[in-house]
């Protein structure tokens, strides 16, 4: 099935809460749209940014929606009621505009909920922030200088590091504990485009999944969020024939220079593996939600799939006539779905590396892509302006 909603603007962002229950689409027209997906229908409009909104992300708790824009400002809201409201003033301290937000994951954080979260912006910097109890939005906690150009992404692992990548070719390892620089990942010839954690999928979803659990207290939703993230890693390093734990979080980027590299980076700044064979830049990464699999989204026109623990080359997944802006997995691991230029999303099957769909519907470049945590709706947002919602 598919549906289209009319947006003002090109929608830039689209973001689906952990329970997927709640869908944000960023756009263009500098407002924040909220989707019911029950209902399928946007319940409210925020309008507080004064530019491109272009960054979003949901805390693993999904009590906070944080968004940033192209005016250097970032906004935090919190639900209420299956819709947002504006949690306090606008974060302001950046001097660029804002290109990716990250939160620190529920089974991190030392209390029982999500707290903390972090802003990476193209003025070198990524700015650390504090929830504030209550209805006052949030605090700077930390400043991470260190990158001499843009950060184009940043990642909150499930060991205690932030991972910020950056068009100064370099990757920076943070301690969440105290801001410090921990280790410098070189080793990329151009512009970091993209990161990808191994654990993205269960950091993302923290006490969320597809047993739909209910939970007495918070302290029972966090150890389950633990449960989960040790679960995946103990299930790497059994597939990996590694001995447990020692696969661990693994790290990938993607750039310019038309390589990813894999790393372990809370163990070493030295690569484990170097990616080779896209011909042109790579726009994204993305590992399956098992972490067993990376798929490499590039300008090439082709996505690549990886193992996702060696980096070892799978496949090639060529369909699409334009560069491949992004992709994103299935909750079971089992399909993968990439959007472009050529205005079409494509469903690929991963263990056949096979064209499994192709989703034509959108009338321009596809920039925006996320399949709920559920695993039942694809999200697209496209140029032209709209929202489709394809049902699996």
């Amino acid at each position: 099935g598919i549906n289209a909603e009319y947006m003002g603007e090109a929608v830039l962002v689209v973001a689906f809460s952990p329970d997927g229950k709640i869908l944000a689409s960023g756009s263009g027209d500098k407002t924040i749209r909220i989707w019911d997906m029950v209902t399928e229908t946007c319940v409210t409009t925020l309008k507080a940014h004064k530019n491109w909104v272009q960054a979003l992300a949901w805390s693993p708790d999904g009590a906070y929606l944080v968004s940033g824009a192209k005016d250097t400002t970032a906004l935090l809201w919190r639900t209420e009621n299956g819709s947002v409201v504006q949690a306090g003033k606008p974060l302001s301290g950046h001097t660029k505009w804002i290109t990716s937000i990250t939160w620190e994951p529920l089974h991190a954080s030392s209390s029982t909920r999500c707290e903390r979260f972090a802003t990476a912006s193209k003025d070198a910097t990524v700015r650390l922030w504090n929830v504030l109890q209550g209805r006052g939005g949030a605090k700077l906690q930390f400043t991470l200088s260190g990158h001499s150009s843009c950060v184009t992404a940043v990642k909150w692992g499930g060991v205690g590091f932030l991972y910020s990548a950056s068009e100064d070719r370099t990757i920076l390892v943070w301690d969440a504990r105290n801001g410090g620089m921990v280790r410098k990942l070189e080793g990329h010839a151009h512009w970091v485009n993209s990161l990808a954690l191994n654990t993205d999928a269960v950091l993302r979803s923290g006490a969320y999944d597809h047993t739909e659990k209910d939970f007495d207290t918070p302290q029972q939703a966090q150890a389950y969020a633990r449960q989960r993230f040790e679960a995946l890693l103990g299930n790497v390093s059994r597939a990996t024939g590694a001995a447990e734990g020692a696969a661990g979080e693994r790290l990938a980027s993607g750039s310019d220079d038309n390589t990813l590299f894999m790393w372990a980076p809370h163990q070493s700044n030295k690569p484990i593996a170097r990616l080779t064979g896209h011909q042109g830049p790579v726009t994204h990464v993305a590992f399956s939600p098992d972490g067993l699999a990376l798929a490499s989204s590039s300008f090439d026109k082709s996505v690549k799939l990886w193992h996702g623990a060696t980096g070892k080359y799978q496949s090639t997944l060529r369909g699409h006539v334009s560069p491949v802006y992004l992709s994103c997995w299935s909750s079971d691991s089992r399909l993968l779905v990439s959007g472009s230029k050529d205005s079409t999303l494509k469903l690929w099957a991963a263990q056949s590396h096979s064209l499994s769909e192709d989703l034509p519907g959108h009338a321009d470049e596809v920039y925006a892509l996320d399949w709920s945590p559920d695993g039942l709706i694809v999200a697209s947002g496209s140029k032209d302006k709209t929202i489709k919602l394809w049902r699996h």
